[in-house]
């Protein structure tokens, strides 16, 4: 009879998944430090700041569950690997940024990115932890790791900052995905889900398309104050938000 008894091998996997774990929340808190250098650097206006800051966290919850049943369908390793290559590259897109729009369009990458990057690993984690005492403890790292970025971003912004340009706040998560992407084959299982949900990217788009406009009005209203054309935007994303309830209880 197969023991459920972890090895060596999960353990040394939770080590490994650990960190993406870690990288995902850091990125959310790491501009706080080096959003007003870049912003000098970049000429970014006050309304492309808030897009530089919120655009990460907005498409990395608005992906969560696309992501994660992504994974069940096609295998939760592949969505790792995958998300781990896309957050590299972005991140290093991101570093070298020459605009804001194309430093806006990095960190919307990696929300995605990461998106891919936090269901994956917690699934994993259930997957190659059996015994309900070390499932806890695994997801209890987990946990730590995940809410351990609040502290560690601006700590690490504020380190990289003091020695090199505001761009290698991002190159954090550089080593830390190739380090994914060279042990994750040889130590994370592949596991898919026989009984997993279709994707449903018609409500993907309809949550964006609720979330993204009402949030661009608003910051034009604090900002500049508000006119006909923010109006509309935000009255379009309270129309996907009505929609959405509809389209789920169909």
């Amino acid at each position: 009879m197969e023991s459920n008894t972890a090895t060596r091998r999960e353990w040394a996997g939770l080590a490994v998944l650990a960190l993406p774990t870690l990288l995902v929340s850091v990125d959310v808190f790491v501009l706080l430090l080096a959003l007003p250098r870049l912003s000098q650097d970049l000429h970014a206006s006050s309304i492309q700041q808030l897009w530089i800051s919120d655009i990460y966290g907005f498409l990395l919850a608005g992906f969560l569950v696309t992501m994660g049943t992504l994974g069940d369908r096609i295998g939760r390793r592949r969505v790792l690997l995958a998300g781990a290559s896309a957050f590299g590259a972005a991140s290093v897109l991101a570093a070298y940024a020459s605009s804001p729009a194309t430093l806006i369009a990095a960190r919307a990458t990696l929300g995605v990115a990461g998106a891919a990057l936090s269901p994956s690993t917690l699934a994993l984690i259930g997957t190659m932890f059996r015994q309900p005492r070390q499932r806890a403890t695994a997801i209890g790292v987990w946990m730590a790791c995940f809410m351990s970025g609040a502290a560690i971003g601006p700590l690490a912004g504020g380190v990289m900052l003091a020695h090199f340009w505001w761009g290698s706040v991002f190159l954090l998560a550089v080593p830390t995905m190739a380090l994914l992407l060279i042990l994750g084959p040889v130590l994370l299982p592949e596991h898919r889900d026989a009984g997993a949900r279709r994707l449903d990217l018609g409500s993907v788009a309809l949550s964006l398309a609720a979330i993204l406009p009402v949030v661009y009005g608003l910051a034009w209203c604090s900002c500049a104050g508000s006119d006909l054309c923010r109006n509309r935007c935000s009255t379009c994303g309270c129309s996907g938000t009505g929609a959405s309830p509809r389209r789920w209880a169909a």
